[in-house]
C-alpha cells in the first residue's frame, strides 16, 4: 500500500477551504479538477451535472508534509448534501489492481458499496464504499503514465 490520506467533502466551498489550508500549510495544489472537466460520456442520466455546478471542485489535492496529501471535493446537488462530522473519507492508494480488489472487498464486507471498482477517466482503478461501521473509504490504484 502506498498511502492513506484524508478526503474532505464540502457543500460548495471546497475551493475556499483548500485555499485556506494552502495558506496554512504552504505548497501548491498537486491537482485541481472541476466538474466541468468531466467528459460528457462519463455522466449517466441519473447524475447529469447542472451547468451552475461546473466551476465546483471535483477533486483537489494538497501535499502536506513529506508523506500526506489532503484531498477534497464539493458534493454536487444531484448527490445530496454532506453533514459536518460525516463529510470525510479515508483514501487509500494501492500498489496494484489486485491489492485494490483485496482491500476494497475486505472493507466492503457487511457494508455498502457506493461506487463499484472500475477504471475511471482520470487514469485510476477506483471505488468508494461505506464499511459496516459507517466509515467512508475511497480505494484506488493509479495506472502508470
Amino acid at each position: 500500500m502506498k498511502a492513506i490520506n484524508p478526503y474532505l467533502n464540502f457543500n460548495g466551498n471546497c475551493e475556499e477551504a483548500f485555499n485556506f489550508y494552502k495558506s496554512v500549510f504552504g505548497g501548491e495544489f498537486a491537482m485541481l479538477m472541476r466538474f466541468k472537466d468531466i467528459p460528457a460520456e462519463e455522466m449517466d442520466a441519473d447524475h447529469q451535472m447542472p451547468d451552475s455546478e461546473g466551476q465546483k471542485i471535483m477533486h483537489v489535492s494538497l501535499p502536506v508534509g513529506q508523506s500526506t496529501i489532503l484531498m477534497g471535493s464539493d458534493v454536487p446537488s444531484v448527490m445530496g448534501t454532506v453533514q459536518n462530522g460525516s463529510n470525510f473519507a479515508i483514501a487509500i492508494s494501492t500498489d496494484s489492481e489486485a491489492e485494490t480488489d483485496e482491500i476494497f472487498n475486505g472493507l466492503s464486507a457487511g457494508g455498502q458499496v457506493t461506487m463499484p471498482l472500475d477504471k475511471v477517466f482520470w487514469g485510476s482503478y477506483f471505488g468508494m464504499l461505506t464499511d459496516k461501521f459507517g466509515i467512508q473509504w475511497m480505494v484506488s490504484y493509479d495506472y502508470p503514465q
